[in-house]
């Protein structure tokens, strides 16, 4: 069966996609604050003083690796790695069902893709665990037909594994797949894999002389471009 396909001309592309990639934190909820809160009870109840320097770049680490950064500049005694890294996710799970908001015009944006017969996967840094918790309470699961934690990879983004592991889930050539990611981090490992990149740059970030096939400011300003 031959795959559908999109033509995105405002890419700048000739080749159409066959499948469309989001990153979750930041794309498809704004989880990213919960994240903080959640980081900040934990470690500093462990007597870790966290600053907006070094939580700034943990943000895009896996939780294994934002554990393990916490513990070597600040170790604890008396809780495992693991399990105050299960204390985080926990938290996090126990936020997002309270407070977690989808970003503004997501789901309309998935409807698009889903009505055009493209493969939609996902594929996030966070833990496998939290996935379910997220796409229900946005109300996306319907969307997504592969879904993706690096947290089964040796290296999370950057590095480009998680991108690549879902492309070959979807059976789509990491050339046919379109990805938006809205870290640098996350833009990197695409930009790795060989994939096409939309970034959604709500906070005005620098690209770090990274160059996305496009960037936008909200999903609205993508649905115009793609309608």
């Amino acid at each position: 069966m031959q795959l559908a396909c999109l033509e995105l001309p405002f890419l700048s592309i000739s080749s159409p996609m066959k499948a469309v990639i989001f990153d979750m934190d930041g794309v498809l909820i704004n989880s990213e604050p919960l994240w903080k809160r959640a980081e900040a009870e934990v470690f500093g109840g462990l007597g870790v003083t966290l600053s907006e320097d070094l939580t700034a770049q943990t943000a895009n680490m896996t939780t294994k690796a934002v554990t393990e950064f916490w513990f070597n500049l600040s170790p604890w005694q008396g809780s495992s790695l693991q399990a105050v890294e299960q204390a985080v996710i926990h938290r996090v799970e126990e936020l997002i069902v309270s407070e977690g908001r989808a970003i503004d015009g997501v789901i309309e944006v998935l409807e698009f893709f889903k009505q055009k017969d493209l493969k939609i996967g996902l594929a996030t840094n966070s833990p496998a665990y939290l996935i379910p918790a997220i796409l229900n309470q946005v109300g996306v699961t319907k969307y997504f037909d592969i879904t993706i934690s690096a947290e089964d990879e040796k290296q999370g983004k950057p590095h480009p594994a998680v991108y690549l592991t879902a492309a070959k889930k979807l059976q789509v050539a990491p050339a046919d797949c379109l990805v938006i990611e809205d870290s640098v981090s996350g833009l990197k490992a695409a930009q790795s894999a060989g994939m096409k990149t939309v970034w959604l740059n709500i906070h005005g970030l620098k690209t770090e002389h990274l160059q996305p096939d496009v960037e936008i400011g909200s999903f609205s300003e993508l649905l115009i471009k793609l309608t």
